[in-house]
């Protein structure tokens, strides 16, 4: 018998059956809303780059997202795209969802009309279904990677610590607790990079679209009842990771529910020699390797920039106010009228917060010269605002802060506050407990 060649064609040892119509025309679906979906979102982005790019920003769908959100479903608000607000469900969002819907159910019965006489999409699919694996690798690695490195949801800062809980909107709630246990971010983040490195491997991506879905479903969970902002985008997941498990969805019954031995499936292969197929599977594992590093890499910047390596503020701590005088008068930290400052919180070397009284929180930028003992703030919301400090530290937990504010002379003296004082970040891990601690 002559030896097999790599460049000798693959031989398919199970012929393809027939497509029935219902699969035909739920691929043709698919094909169209999952392609566009991958397309005009973050989705194509987080194959090439860590920043959330959208492609939807840009012409020609922008035109359309308008033209559609004022005339077809009479939007009237204005519709925000620039920026990072945090939320993938916006009106913006919304309206592509239905522009891409309203444009996949024509598509799909035009094409069903033009090209009925086709049995089946096999080379299509191979293709098809490579680029959603990738698309949804991208996605799970970067969010993965995200939590893997303790970015998205760190431990919370210090204006936390002293906010009442009543205060916390639910996506505060989920953020705060999440933050304040990091190993179980840590492990949440690992099975999600673990769902998007199964999914590239093609023997491995059933498995990893398993684990993709089981994750997606806990995450969409998550998000509807805390009102996390990104629920229409994760529920996108779900419908991906389905997508590729489409296939596999009736071995999958038969040995999970039904108790039946189940065939393994047919391979199909991207191309018909095997040198070619393995050279394919080496570029997939190099391109995943490439995911891989570019997230590390980018959530280990951010870590240090917006996460906890972060660098603290020169003042950094949670400073009571001791003594407020104004204008030479000495007023008490009892009184509720406008000024009157209970807090004044420390933690990014930009940014510091007062809290008020009434337990309301004024924030500003702020700039710190440690060799001047100068302090300069700034309100976002008005460039003209200006107050300027001179600070002197008299003991390690004494801060006085010497300036004028609002057009008038103000004098804090400070104490810092024991952070080991929260039961929140003294309680720690034990494994023997005698009785439960809840507080």
């Amino acid at each position: 018998m002559e030896t097999e060649t790599l460049t000798d064609p693959v031989q398919h040892e199970l012929q393809v059956p027939l497509w029935g119509l219902a699969s035909r025309v739920a691929f043709r679906f698919c094909f169209v809303y999952l392609g566009l979906f991958c397309l005009t979102t973050a989705a194509i982005a987080r194959l090439f780059t860590t920043g959330w790019i959208n492609p939807a920003t840009l012409r020609p769908l922008r035109p359309l997202i308008f033209w559609t959100a004022a005339h077809i479903l009479h939007v009237r608000a204005t519709l925000a795209f620039e920026g990072n607000s945090g939320s993938q469900d916006d009106m913006f969002g919304w309206v592509l969802a239905f522009c891409l819907l309203v444009i996949s159910v024509p598509a799909t019965g035009i094409w069903s009309i033009l090209d009925r006489r086709r049995e089946n999409y096999v080379t299509l699919h191979k293709w098809f279904r490579l680029f959603i694996r990738f698309s949804l690798a991208g996605l799970m690695l970067s969010y993965g990677m995200f939590k893997v490195i303790p970015v998205q949801m760190p431990f919370p800062p210090l204006a936390r610590l002293v906010k009442y809980f009543g205060d916390f909107s639910p996506m505060g709630v989920l953020w705060s607790s999440m933050g304040a246990a990091p190993a179980y971010e840590i492990f949440t983040g690992c099975a999600e990079v673990f769902g998007g490195l199964l999914l590239i491997v093609p023997r491995t991506a059933m498995l990893g679209a398993l684990v993709c879905l089981a994750e997606m479903i806990q995450v969409f969970v998550l998000n509807m009842t805390y009102d996390v902002p990104v629920k229409l985008f994760t529920f996108h997941f779900i419908l991906l990771a389905l997508f590729l498990l489409a296939p596999d969805l009736p071995r999958l019954i038969n040995f999970f529910f039904l108790n039946r031995t189940t065939a393994p499936p047919a391979q199909a292969q991207l191309f018909s020699t095997r040198r070619a197929n393995r050279i394919a599977l080496t570029v997939q594992i190099l391109f995943g390797l490439w995911l891989v590093g570019m997230n590390a890499y980018g959530e280990r910047q951010s870590w240090y920039k917006y996460g906890g390596g972060q660098p603290k503020s020169p003042l950094y701590g949670i400073w009571e106010v001791d003594q407020q005088t104004i204008d030479g008068q000495l007023r008490s930290p009892l009184l509720t009228d406008y000024g009157r400052w209970r807090r004044v919180i420390f933690d990014s070397p930009t940014r510091v917060a007062f809290q008020r009284i009434d337990d309301s929180f004024a924030r500003y930028a702020a700039t710190i010269n440690v060799e001047d003992k100068t302090l300069v703030l700034n309100d976002d919301a008005d460039k003209t605002w200006k107050a300027n400090f001179t600070f002197a530290r008299n003991a390690p937990d004494q801060l006085t802060l010497d300036g004028n504010m609002d057009g008038h002379e103000t004098r804090l003296q400070l104490r810092l506050v024991d952070l080991n004082k929260f039961v929140l970040i003294n309680r720690g891990f034990h494994w023997i407990q005698e009785s439960r601690f809840y507080r």
